[in-house]
């Protein structure tokens, strides 16, 4: 601890990095401030009835990432969504379009050129996502009618959003860590004091198992950052050598490397996209109504089954399971050709020792990082849904054959009550949440602890280790 104290106090002692960090801090402040400014024309009283009804849908998910402000319709109310989307899509349109290879390999004019394309593509996406939004809100009645709060609610959602992504991209250049994963960490973090009062509110209840189930999630969510922490910095490391070769008169070359390769190279996109996508069933459940006089038709049937199809359902947990392998790997083979970098090893006369240059290469790192894919998958399973059971409950009684008793045996045995029914807490402490949190601090912390020890501090850590972030 007496390390990490002078590494806080280190960090104040160096001129250019104490700037940078007041620059963070300022701008996300800023943003904050933004979240208590309500665009104008919402009925707040409506709106907070309309909320109580959609929050498990594909609008909870998006108000995790915006920090609470979608919940508010605060001028800041999609945050970063339309900036994530927009980058994601662009880096998906690489595989398909040769020119936007081209940039993408051209350095840093290319990448500029890419981050002005993303810059245009999510004033698109803000435009469009805001008008559907306008359109929701008068549906519910949270929006005054007519074209006038329709088109204030775009002009205003859309502006927010292009100020959101410019502090981003003022906090990367100007400040500390990356401006995007620092605005959605402190939309996260703005929550956990609503999260620890509920806790606080459960302890001063006095019950011997609220107690005890409360003690259960502060020990399950300090092994799970642990488990973060270690796998995120875990490495497979794959030996390259390259040979020797003249450059002009010099001879260059005869180096021994390491390519390190992540376990969890995807990083939380997986667990994003599978999120997103089995919102989707409850976001519909809002367009399709019950109907008691009919209990048998279609319209009844489906409005049933999306009812119960939500967090603790057998059902639906194998299927969030299941999209966050799919989506582990479809996003990983898009993010990492393996045909490209062992073309690019042969180019620079770079080898593994005992494979050859070329498609055995290729095909070796292929059977690496399919394996480091599949120990990611069930990483990135495990820590979405370890707490996701323990918040929401695994609705047992669901299950086939055995649902009956086991839901009964629960039930009714003392400190297992909460087993089918949750712990009832809020989604600040869910997996995606924890994924964000630990990865981008771990991020920030690098990039810290390297400005100190360019300038012959010690680091977090001491001078005999390093912090690794995702990225290095």
């Amino acid at each position: 601890m007496e390390k990490f104290f002078a590494a806080i106090r280190n960090m104040f002692q160096v001129p250019d990095l104490r700037r940078r960090i007041g620059f963070t801090l300022g701008l996300l402040a800023i943003y904050r401030l933004g979240a208590h400014v309500t665009a104008p024309g919402i009925n707040k009283d409506q709106l907070a009835r309309v909320w109580g009804d959609v929050g498990n849908t594909l609008l909870g998910v998006l108000d995790l990432f915006s920090g609470g402000n979608f919940q508010t319709i605060s001028v800041f109310a999609l945050g970063v969504t339309p900036y994530i989307t927009a980058s994601i899509i662009l880096q998906l349109m690489t595989t398909v379009f040769s020119q936007l290879k081209k940039l993408q390999e051209e350095g840093e004019a290319g990448r500029q050129k890419i981050n002005q394309y993303t810059r245009y593509l999510t004033v698109v996406l803000a435009g469009f996502q805001t008008s559907i939004v306008a359109r929701w809100l008068q549906a519910n009645g949270v929006g005054e009618p007519g074209w006038g709060f329709l088109l204030t609610t775009v002009i205003t959602l859309t502006t927010g959003t292009i100020f959101v992504m410019w502090l981003g991209e003022q906090i990367t250049e100007r400040g500390i860590g990356n401006g995007i994963s620092l605005l959605i960490f402190s939309g996260i973090v703005i929550g956990l004091p609503s999260g620890l009062g509920q806790v606080a509110t459960r302890l001063r209840g006095g019950v011997a198992m609220e107690v005890i189930g409360v003690l259960a999630l502060c020990v399950v969510l300090v092994l799970l950052i642990a488990f973060i922490v270690f796998v995120e910095q875990a490495r497979r490391k794959v030996p390259i050598s390259y040979a020797k070769r003249h450059v002009g008169r010099q001879l260059v070359g005869g180096q021994q490397t390491v390519m390190p390769l992540k376990i969890n190279m995807a990083g939380v996109i997986p667990v994003i996209f599978a999120s997103s996508m089995l919102a989707f069933p409850q976001t519909i459940l809002q367009f399709i109504q019950y109907d008691p006089a009919a209990p048998e038709s279609w319209r009844s049937r489906v409005h049933l089954f999306f009812q119960s199809f939500h967090g603790g359902d057998p059902y639906y947990e194998l299927f969030f399971l299941s999209l966050i392998v799919i989506f582990t790997f479809f996003y990983i083979t898009i993010i990492f050709n393996v045909e490209e970098v062992a073309d690019n090893l042969r180019k620079h006369g770079g080898f593994i020792p005992g494979i050859r240059p070329g498609r055995n290469t290729a095909e070796f790192l292929n059977t690496i990082l399919t394996r480091l894919t599949t120990v990611g998958a069930i990483y990135l399973a495990l820590v979405s849904l370890a707490p996701q059971i323990m918040l929401s409950g695994f609705n047992v009684g669901r299950l086939p054959f055995v649902g009956g008793r086991l839901e009964d045996f629960f039930s009714n045995t003392p400190g297992l009550g909460w087993i089918p029914s949750g712990m009832g807490y809020k989604f600040y402490f869910g997996g995606t949440s924890l994924l964000i949190l630990v990865g981008v601090a771990m991020d920030t912390v690098a990039q810290v602890e390297a400005q100190l020890v360019m300038r012959n501090y010690e680091g977090f850590l001491g001078s005999g280790s390093r912090l690794r972030g995702r990225r290095t």
